[in-house]
């Protein structure tokens, strides 16, 4: 049977999400687990069937990556979690059929950055964002030479000192995210003007002093993928990514207030 997987993940201490030989990934740690649990026989070959919904860069996280094999009825998401390690937690899952496909039946995508932005201008955000969505050629966003063309929803909320970015589409090229978040940062500090939004996606190569880099990885998150599927909550699982994730929250937010405390020389 083909079953489909919702699969959240802290990607900080990762090398990305798509196995690799000589890195640690979350792919790389997925495949040894179901090896562990005897539904592949080395954590080298993936399942039959086996797809994922997209990669995600190093220092990437995910709420809502989703992955699909031929399993044994008996694997579920806590079955899967006994053999992962807590920085990933598989969450929810459904039978599908054996044509489906993580990556090709995937109807949108959705991402959030989590840019820190106390002193910018959020009209100038919001008049980027805009400038942004619809269909676009967004070669100049993205090391890909095919593929840049996508229709991009875009939005953004004040959350404090926060400005919480989304990106939808069906797809998206190499960096796009972040490079896209990178020139809004840039227009929405007044270090470009709101027309060089407009010139990154133009037909002509965005160079040398022209040129803009892409953001952090570290505060991107995969949110969201969108299937013909419903997928239903495995709450055992669900409890068990509350209290790992929550106990992260809250190393985080101790190393916050210490790094806080270290910035004061009184």
């Amino acid at each position: 049977m083909r079953r489909a997987f919702r699969v959240a993940y802290d990607g900080t201490a990762y090398r990305g999400f798509q196995r690799q030989p000589h890195a640690e990934t979350v792919e790389n740690d997925l495949f040894r687990a179901l090896a562990s649990l005897g539904v592949t026989p080395d954590p080298q070959v993936p399942p039959d069937g086996y797809a994922a919904a997209g990669r995600t860069d190093a220092g990437v996280s995910a709420r809502a990556q989703t992955v699909s094999f031929d399993c044994p009825e008996w694997l579920s998401p806590v079955a899967l979690n006994s053999e992962l390690p807590a920085d990933v937690r598989a969450w929810a899952s459904v039978d599908v059929a054996e044509s489906f496909h993580a990556q090709y039946d995937a109807r949108s995508r959705r991402y959030r950055y989590f840019l820190h932005a106390p002193d910018v201008d959020d009209s100038r955000v919001e008049g980027a964002l805009a400038r942004l969505a619809g269909s676009h050629d967004f070669h100049n966003f993205t090391p890909d030479e095919t593929g840049t063309e996508r229709d991009l929803q875009t939005g953004f909320e004040r959350d404090g000192e926060f400005l919480v970015c989304t990106f939808e589409a069906g797809g998206f090229p190499r960096s796009f995210v972040r490079r896209a978040v990178r020139l809004v940062e840039l227009v929405a500090s007044g270090e470009r003007d709101p027309e060089f939004v407009d010139r990154a996606l133009g037909p002509d190569p965005v160079t040398g002093a022209d040129s803009f880099g892409a953001a952090p990885p570290e505060p991107l998150l995969l949110d969201s993928v969108a299937y013909p599927v419903r997928f239903e909550r495995d709450e055992q699982a669900v409890e068990s990514l509350s209290v790992v994730f929550g106990q992260r929250r809250v190393e985080r937010r101790t190393g916050a207030r210490v790094a806080d405390r270290l910035t004061r020389t009184d």
